[in-house]
């Protein structure tokens, strides 16, 4: 099987007809200058070293070089075949609580890391640390909407991660059995394949039904797993007041956080905790993997430096090729039977 890795350069093909004609045009051109001085015959004895055909043959390995450096440009291949790998993981959805407490510090003190940044960057870490699992990811507050379906493309889960904010919920609140309950219906049917929810918040659940939820999702054989964002001493929510005017605060319900991952066959980890990460990865661990099958396709060995030793070697017989009459061809005359001298 023989292709190209990038198929449309061929099309540069196209310029060498256009540069055929020009060639032509300009020996037409040339010829009809020469015919101001005179009769061909008798200009031609005045440049008795000036080649008739040199130009000729000199266009013509100059398109043979550019025409295989296009073909380089293009990056043939050859020998490319599908082939099918086999690859055990589990699944993996990720509710993320986009709600406006998110903002609020991770810590007791009001200046340091916002829930949200630290919760992207915990689970940028963590993606960092799947192998063939598969990710999706769920954003919640007042609603909840799925914002990424499961993959394996982790480059591609770790863009959305970073574009995470409350903007992209316009019905704020905090409804974690709505989250549970989308995040259960973005796994695939597979019944062999075990299933985990990363449920990150810092549980100010407005709706409740959160671990009744977490139960269901036990009942179907989907783990629960909870990492809990800020302090239950609480923090002031940036640029919000209420009604009195005077500043919100917002704490963590580490008790409901508890409670849901408890319900959900799953650990609870506080985001603050240097072993957050390790607690979490050995109880997904515990999960067996199901082998699920991907066909990729396998890009053949590269051809191109096979058309870039020929443009450069009919580059480098171009360069040796001279203007002038080559002395052994001097005395013949391809386009006349008699092979007169030129």
């Amino acid at each position: 099987m023989f292709d190209f890795a990038y198929p449309s350069h061929l099309y540069l093909l196209a310029l060498l007809p256009v540069l055929i004609l020009l060639f032509m045009a300009a020996r037409t051109a040339r010829k009809a200058k020469l015919r101001r001085f005179g009769r061909n015959d008798v200009v031609a004895k005045l440049m008795p070293d000036a080649s008739r055909y040199t130009p000729a043959v000199r266009m013509v390995l100059q398109l043979i070089a550019l025409g295989a450096l296009v073909f380089v440009l293009a990056r043939p291949r050859a020998g490319a075949k599908l082939q099918q790998e086999t690859s055990a993981g589990i699944e993996i959805m990720i509710a993320f609580d986009v709600s406006n407490s998110m903002l609020a510090s991770s810590t007791d003190r009001n200046d340091g890391v916002s829930r949200l940044d630290r919760a992207r960057l915990l689970l940028e870490k963590l993606v960092d640390r799947l192998d063939n699992d598969k990710v999706g990811l769920v954003i919640f507050a007042g609603q909840s909407k799925t914002q990424m379906p499961l993959t394996s493309d982790f480059f591609s889960a770790k863009m959305y991660l970073s574009e995470l904010s409350p903007n992209l919920i316009s019905y704020q609140g905090t409804d974690i059995a709505s989250a549970i309950k989308m995040a259960m219906n973005g796994f695939s049917p597979a019944q062999d394949m075990h299933k985990a929810i990363i449920l990150i918040t810092d549980s100010e659940d407005h709706e409740g039904a959160a671990i009744e939820t977490a139960k269901l999702a036990a009942e179907n054989g989907i783990q629960v797993d909870v990492i809990g964002l800020g302090t239950s001493q609480g923090a002031v929510l940036p640029g919000f007041t209420d009604n009195e005017g005077k500043p919100v605060t917002t704490a963590l319900n580490e008790d409901l956080a508890k409670e849901i991952a408890k319900a959900g066959n799953g650990i609870y980890v506080n985001g603050a905790s240097s072993s957050a990460l390790s607690d979490l990865q050995e109880q997904l661990d515990k999960l067996e993997k199901s082998e699920f099958s991907s066909v990729t396709y396998s890009a053949g060995a590269e051809q191109f430096s096979i058309f870039a030793l020929i443009a450069f070697i009919f580059l480098i017989i171009d360069l040796l090729v001279v203007e002038r009459k080559i002395s052994w061809l001097k005395g013949i005359n391809f386009f006349s039977s008699d092979n007169h001298k030129a």
